[in-house]
């Protein structure tokens, strides 16, 4: 009796070892997935960075003079989805582009699929995840524009902008993985939300004028691109009279926001950048634009933006809500 007793202890404690875990739950790997919300923020931040990559690569194609080494969309040829030899490096450097947009799109696919496994599911995360897929098929959309309009200025600039969106949509996700979904509530007085909203317009409207001056003169990457037909000289001293504007405005926030440390720290960091990036346009201006020069120039831009938009969001919080 005893060993019988024994073995029916034994496989009683086998079947309770072998049942299947409790309903609703998964496998590990798949419980901590569910519970990784710094996994998600790292995505988010990826997507920031993942963005401002294009930017730079996208440059590269355009100073390198192979905006049309894939002279077609969403083909690259006619009869082809890659690059051929017949059009050399300008098709290689065109085609990784391109293939840049598929490494992105992974990132933000992951980041959704991340939020929507999250136990604690965030509708806002939700929809700003989505919006970052939304914009890369608008980018990728007007890219096609672009080629298919032989480079057209205006459609150039349309491209790089809708890249600036993206940037500021991807820092509000990776923001709002910090904090929670409660109602907005405001760190700083009235004036001096609206002087940020002024520093954050003042950037646009530079970034803006930024892609009239480079519509207007060389490195339209292709030797036979139109251009706008604006006086390059006349759109650079407008785009210098927005970035005085801007430096003003915030040079004025440094001095407005010295009681707020988190908002101060944020708008020097921006006075930093714009210094760095003033003095990267002065000397490329009276170099003559060498390639090197603009493509940080224009690196820069994206950097500054990140940094004006951040000046945004430091101003405000959201609680986290239980």
């Amino acid at each position: 009796m005893p060993a019988m007793t024994t073995a029916t202890a034994d496989a009683a404690g086998s079947a309770t070892d072998s049942e299947p875990p409790p309903a609703g739950r998964g496998p590990a790997w798949l419980e901590r997935l569910r519970d990784a919300p710094r996994l998600v923020r790292w995505l988010a931040f990826g997507t920031i960075v993942g963005n401002i990559v294009i930017v730079l690569t996208g440059v590269a194609v355009r100073l390198s003079g192979s905006g049309l080494g894939c002279p077609t969309w969403p083909k690259c040829t006619d009869d082809s989805y890659t690059n051929t030899p017949e059009y050399g490096i300008h098709g290689y450097i065109e085609f990784g582009n391109r293939l840049l947009t598929f490494a992105l799109s992974a990132i933000v696919g992951a980041a959704i699929i991340a939020v929507l496994l999250q136990h604690a599911r965030r509708r806002s995360l939700i929809w700003l995840s989505l919006l970052q897929f939304g914009g890369i098929v608008a980018q990728a959309v007007v890219g096609g524009i672009t080629v298919l309009t032989g480079l057209n200025p205006w459609t150039v600039s349309a491209h790089f902008l809708v890249s600036m969106g993206l940037i500021y949509a991807g820092y509000a996700f990776w923001h709002r993985t910090g904090e929670g979904d409660g109602p907005r509530e405001w760190r700083v007085s009235v004036p001096l939300r609206w002087l940020a909203r002024g520093i954050v317009i003042a950037a646009a409207t530079t970034i803006v004028i930024g892609t009239v001056v480079t519509g207007s003169g060389p490195h339209a990457g292709d030797d036979d691109v139109p251009r706008t037909g604006f006086d390059p000289a006349l759109v650079s001293q407008l785009h210098a009279d927005a970035v005085f504007l801007l430096i003003g405005l915030t040079i004025g926030g440094m001095l407005a926001l010295r009681a707020h440390p988190v908002a101060l720290r944020a708008v020097t960091m921006l006075f930093v950048v714009e210094m760095a990036q003033g003095v990267i346009g002065y000397v490329q201006y009276f170099t003559h634009l060498p390639v090197v020069l603009v493509g940080l120039h224009v690196l820069g831009a994206a950097v500054l933006w990140a940094f004006a938009v951040r000046v945004l969001f430091t101003i405000r919080e959201r609680p986290v809500v239980a």
